[in-house]
């Protein structure tokens, strides 16, 4: 029942459109070990994580690039569609996948800052060795709450829904091995609640309290890592030096004369 629940959720979604997908090659020139890479997902779990966390991302995973042990014949597939992410899927369990995999959809990478060399490899590390991992799905009670997309709740509890219950199926949410990974290493991903000078704080109760409730890697999810102040946006269109001007715009030639006769 569990494995049939989770097929249902990993189900996909009709009318996803996305309106500025990636391309896995500027991505792989990007990346670098240790980057999370958001999705926004388009399952029905995506559409009640994305509700349910008030967030566009639904699904994270982690690059760690020539790290990922390749058998000989995927070393001899295009860089694309080498697996080089790690992932934790429902219903499949920790498992390799390809940049290519997601050239269709919108992401967005969050980097660590700061991290040691020693402190990157062994968060690839961890996540490496977490391969092939599963998760038990016998109880299938805290996978059915995914199945309600807009739950009638106030928003204050719709995060704790998350949290909902206390089975494995709660961890097959893919952020929870990647703070996991983080937690190893003492890597902050929420900021600190007390007001030191300097660092960046929870300032509302409602806040406080929610950061101290999902202390615990067991109840982050994707959207934290996006929100977090230790984790740096990066774009790929930026990465390489951007320049609007060389833009060349439908119809510029034209607007450009007729503003130069007024």
């Amino acid at each position: 029942m569990g494995r049939f629940l989770a097929a249902r959720l990993e189900q996909k979604t009709s009318g996803y459109q996305p309106y500025t997908p990636s391309d896995p090659d500027t991505l792989g020139r990007v990346l670098e070990p240790g980057d999370i890479l958001l999705v926004e997902g388009n399952a029905k779990v995506s559409t009640a994580i994305k509700y349910l966390t008030q967030s566009t991302w639904s699904h994270a995973a982690m690059f760690v690039g020539a790290h990922m042990p390749l058998t000989e014949e995927q070393r001899a597939l295009p860089v694309p569609e080498r697996p080089q992410l790690v992932e934790v899927n429902l219903g499949e369990g920790c498992v390799s996948a390809p940049l290519g995999k997601y050239a269709t959809y919108n992401t967005r990478i969050c980097r660590p800052v700061g991290l040691t060399a020693e402190d990157r490899e062994a968060v690839v590390r961890f996540m490496v060795s977490r391969l092939g991992l599963r998760y038990d799905l016998k109880n299938i009670f805290d996978m059915l709450r995914y199945f309600l997309p807009t739950p009638p709740v106030p928003v204050r509890w719709r995060r704790r829904m998350i949290a909902f219950g206390s089975g494995d199926p709660t961890r097959a949410i893919c952020s929870t091995l990647i703070a996991q990974a983080f937690e190893s290493i003492r890597y902050p991903i929420l900021p600190d609640i007390e007001p030191t000078p300097g660092h960046a704080r929870a300032v509302s109760r409602f806040s406080r309290d929610e950061i101290l409730h999902i202390r615990h890697h067991s109840l982050f999810t994707p959207r934290d890592f996006d929100l977090s102040p230790y984790f740096r946006v990066v774009k790929p269109t930026l990465e390489y030096g951007f320049d609007y001007k060389r833009l060349t715009w439908e119809g510029g030639e034209t607007e450009s004369r007729e503003t130069d006769d007024a």
